[in-house]
């Protein structure tokens, strides 16, 4: 495979909101082989390391600090964060530093991030000026290296699914969750453990060894387009998801419907009126509940900002 961008053509159901049918530059991931054994590339290649064993290093038993749940990066940014539509990295060195309606402020790579480290992986902050935070740094900056500034290639991040018409059922979901998702992630949701007692061969999706309520995995949306490019792991691809939208919605659903650990987000989105229509807790620059901000329909919610606007 050869690093930087090449161009293809995306099918138009696939195609993001920016988008056209016409041909785009696609993003595919420099080889972590073409590293040569220089000061740089032995940092680089520990990010590598760290992105994808993240608990053998910093997990409950972790050989430099114990400081997260003991998932690894690469649960959510799939192949050391390489993956069309799969959470890649590929736009994280070309946009950052940038301003986040979350935090209302300007954030670096490196709160980037720990904001991963503290929500999806329910962690402590790590020191910017250690080791292991300029690995991740390097790496990151690494993968992005073709990237121009201030652009973003196609397929990077996360698959933006239509809006359902109506709220995403969790009971329907537990159904697809049952026939598509247990068989690796176990019938109750809490993962498998690998041989090694260190990591885990299938993450947990819900329970404390989970994203926590933090995280942007527990927004409807964006576990939804998660889950339908790329889910189940062995099975689909962006270009063949294995599950329907609605199967992708409702099980989405049901995923976040479960217990997860909790976190003090009450600083986020300081400007409530940018929260995002699926950010599940209040208080909010409108009247809708917190469950139809949950799990939907978020249609008459977009209509109603627009209309307010």
């Amino acid at each position: 495979m050869i690093s930087g961008v090449i161009v293809c053509v995306i099918r138009p159901s696939l195609l993001l909101d920016s988008e056209t049918e016409e041909q785009q530059s696609i993003w595919v991931a420099p080889e972590i082989s073409s590293l040569k054994n220089r000061p740089e590339d032995k940092l680089i290649k520990y990010g590598h390391e760290l992105v994808t064993h993240t608990s053998v290093y910093l997990g409950p038993k972790g050989r430099v600090i114990a400081t997260t749940n003991g998932m690894n990066c690469q649960n959510c940014h799939l192949k050391a964060g390489t993956v069309f539509f799969g959470n890649n990295y590929s736009a994280v060195a070309s946009t950052y530093p940038k301003f986040r309606p979350r935090s209302g402020a300007v954030e670096s790579i490196e709160k980037r991030v720990n904001d991963c480290i503290e929500r999806s992986l329910n962690g402590r902050a790590l020191a910017n000026d250690s080791k292991e935070m300029k690995a991740f740094v390097s790496y990151i900056k690494w993968i992005g290296k073709d990237i121009p500034k201030d652009s973003t290639p196609a397929g990077a991040g996360l698959w933006k699914l239509p809006y359902l018409t109506r709220a995403a059922d969790v009971v329907k979901g537990k159904t697809v969750y049952q026939n598509q998702c247990a068989r690796c992630h176990g019938a109750d949701g809490k993962g498998v453990m690998s041989e090694s007692g260190l990591e885990w061969k299938y993450p947990p999706v819900c329970g404390d060894n989970s994203f926590n309520v933090g995280a942007g995995l527990y927004r409807l949306s964006r576990i939804a387009g998660f889950i339908k490019a790329c889910m189940p792991n062995d099975l689909a691809t962006y270009e063949n998801p294995t599950l329907s939208d609605k199967d992708s919605w409702d099980v989405a659903a049901y995923v976040i419907s479960l217990p997860h650990p909790d976190k003090d987000i009450t600083k986020d989105w300081p400007d409530i009126a940018k929260k995002p229509v699926d950010h599940p807790f209040g208080p909010f620059a409108d009247s809708y509940s917190e469950t139809q901000h949950k799990y939907g329909p978020f249609t008459s919610i977009e209509l109603t900002r627009t209309k307010s606007k």
